[in-house]
C-alpha cells in the first residue's frame, strides 16, 4: 500500500527528459493563451464601459427642460430631479408627441420672463391650445404622482407636501393610538386664481 501511495505516475516516471520538457512547454503554452484571452476580454469590457451611451445626452437635456418648466409651473425653487426624470419618461412614453410639445413650451418660457405659473399658463394656452393638456400632464404628475394613469411616485407627491402639517400620506396609520381624536391644524384656503380655462369634469375609474 505504501509503495502504491508514493509511486510516481507511470507515464511521468518512464518519460524521457525531452518528453518531460515538451509536456511542460505545452502546459505553459495553454496557460499563456488562456491568460492572454482573459486580458483581452478585460480590456474590451473596460473600453466599452468607458464609452458614454450615444443616446444619453439628448435624454438629459430633455429632462432638464422638463424640470425647468416644472419649477415655473409649480412656483417652486427646488424639485427632485429624480422624480422629474421619472415623470418625464412616463409622460413621453405614453404620449410620444409630448416630447416635442414640452420642448416648445420650454422655448416659450425662455422667450419671456414669466413671474408666475399663472402667467405662463395663460400665455401658453393662447399660443397653442394643446399646451393646456401638456400643463395638465405636468401638474398631475407632480401633485398627484400619476402620469398616464400610472403611479410614478406616492409619498413625495406635492399634494401631500402642501398639507403635510395636517394630513399625512395614507399608509398603515397616520399617528399613534387614537390619533384621530385630536383636531388637526387649520389649513388656509387657497387664494390664487386658475391660470387655464375650465376643463370638462371626468370621473376616473376606481
Amino acid at each position: 500500500m505504501a509503495a502504491e501511495r508514493y509511486s510516481f505516475p507511470v507515464d511521468v516516471h518512464h518519460s524521457s527528459p525531452n518528453g518531460m520538457r515538451m509536456n511542460r512547454m505545452l502546459r505553459m503554452s495553454r496557460r499563456d493563451v488562456l491568460l492572454a484571452g482573459m486580458g483581452a476580454a478585460v480590456v474590451s469590457v473596460t473600453a466599452h464601459a468607458a464609452e458614454p451611451p450615444e443616446t444619453s445626452a439628448p435624454g438629459v437635456a430633455d429632462a432638464a427642460q422638463f424640470l425647468t418648466l416644472s419649477l415655473r409651473l409649480t412656483d417652486r425653487e427646488t424639485l427632485s430631479p429624480a422624480i422629474g426624470n421619472a415623470l418625464y419618461a412616463r409622460i413621453v412614453q405614453a404620449v410620444p408627441e409630448r416630447k416635442e410639445q414640452i420642448s416648445r413650451l420650454h422655448a416659450l418660457l425662455q422667450q419671456k420672463h414669466f413671474e408666475s405659473a399663472q402667467a405662463l399658463a395663460k400665455a401658453a394656452e393662447q399660443v397653442d391650445p394643446v399646451f393646456k393638456d401638456v400643463i395638465h400632464d405636468i401638474m398631475t404628475g407632480w401633485y398627484r404622482g400619476v402620469a398616464a394613469q400610472k403611479v410614478v411616485v406616492y409619498r413625495s407627491a406635492l399634494m401631500f407636501d402642501i398639507t403635510k402639517d395636517a394630513v399625512y400620506p395614507k399608509t398603515y396609520a397616520t399617528g399613534g393610538p387614537f390619533y384621530w381624536t385630536s383636531k388637526p391644524p387649520e389649513v388656509p384656503l387657497p387664494t390664487g386664481e386658475p391660470g387655464l380655462s375650465p376643463s370638462k369634469f371626468v370621473v376616473e375609474p376606481t
